[in-house]
């Protein structure tokens, strides 16, 4: 998809303050949005995109500046919007159905009791998450199939994306992220993420502006999961101290140098043969490293031995 995808026009007249921030933040939020999906050539002629609703913030927001989207892109495709309704007890059914009715999108609520499946699986006390999500994900997938979706669209964004990046190096031993876009488990589906280059904190501003009707996922009883609150919380203190490093750390995510890492799955290192020819991937080991200067550290020096 090599066609720009449009920004909103400008907002004629004069506007006060808060409409200025917020149309700033709108445009910010479909600028990076539309690199996304060009980057990734997640959209194409045609599709139909089912946007996977949980009724949090995350979700709102991808499917409303989808929708923007939609209107200026420079292809054509439907959207479907579909909400798993796991029968939580005190969970607000009519919430979702009446927002969507209201916006006039094309929905499908899908009702399965994994509460009770979780419930009788996990003992009292541990997180439920993981089981949940794993029988979410099998049934979003035949809802998929069923409604002809050739995109399953899921709201996570940069600041996921990072989390589950350090979450999978500190306790899965892996250098492996969510990427924006990828195969389904099952082989069948195209799962893409447009708000990969979206921080969390913008999605907050703009969920708090268009008033969405937020569904608390605490339902169920379960807590977040305690390994990635913790994380969480680690990037968003770097990020106060150091403004600019998780989007440093996301563009390191789509700047991988095999031959400076040490999977031997992933870069030959064994038949690696002197050639005489000079190579800026050779090993500069004894230069220093060459970082720009941060603002937030002055003073700060990095020491090769």
């Amino acid at each position: 998809m090599s066609a720009v995808w449009i920004e909103p026009p400008e907002t004629p007249g004069r506007p006060g303050r808060i409409e200025r921030e917020t149309h700033k933040l709108e445009k910010r939020l479909c600028r990076l949005m539309g690199q996304a999906i060009a980057d990734y050539r997640m959209v194409e002629e045609g599709d139909k995109v089912m946007c996977c609703l949980s009724g949090g913030k995350d979700s709102y927001a991808m499917l409303d500046i989808l929708l923007k989207m939609q209107q200026r892109a420079p292809v054509r495709f439907d959207i479907v919007a579909v909400n798993l309704d796991q029968k939580q007890p005190g969970f607000p059914a009519h919430v979702l159905p009446e927002y969507l009715g209201r916006i006039g999108v094309p929905f499908h609520i899908e009702n399965q009791d994994t509460y009770s499946i979780v419930k009788d699986k996990i003992p009292e006390g541990k997180t439920m998450c993981s089981l949940c999500s794993r029988l979410r994900r099998g049934i979003l997938y035949r809802v998929a199939g069923e409604l002809g979706a050739t995109k399953i669209a899921l709201g996570h964004h940069r600041d996921d994306i990072l989390q589950t990046l350090f979450l999978n190096m500190f306790f899965g031993g892996k250098l492996k992220g969510m990427p924006p876009k990828l195969v389904s488990d099952d082989g069948r589906h195209i799962v893409i993420r447009p708000l990969a280059y979206v921080a969390e904190k913008d999605l907050v501003r703009w969920a708090a502006h268009r008033q969405f009707p937020i569904i608390p996922c605490t339902l169920c009883g379960s807590q977040e999961n305690l390994q990635r609150k913790q994380v969480a919380a680690m990037l968003q203190e770097w990020e106060r101290k150091h403004p600019g490093r998780l989007e440093n750390m996301f563009s390191a995510l789509q700047n991988v140098v095999p031959s400076h890492l040490a999977d031997t799955a992933h870069y030959d290192f064994k038949g690696l043969q002197a050639t005489g020819v000079p190579s800026e991937d050779g090993d500069k080991a004894f230069d220093p490293p060459e970082f720009p200067a941060s603002p937030a550290a002055p003073g700060l020096q990095i020491v090769s031995l």
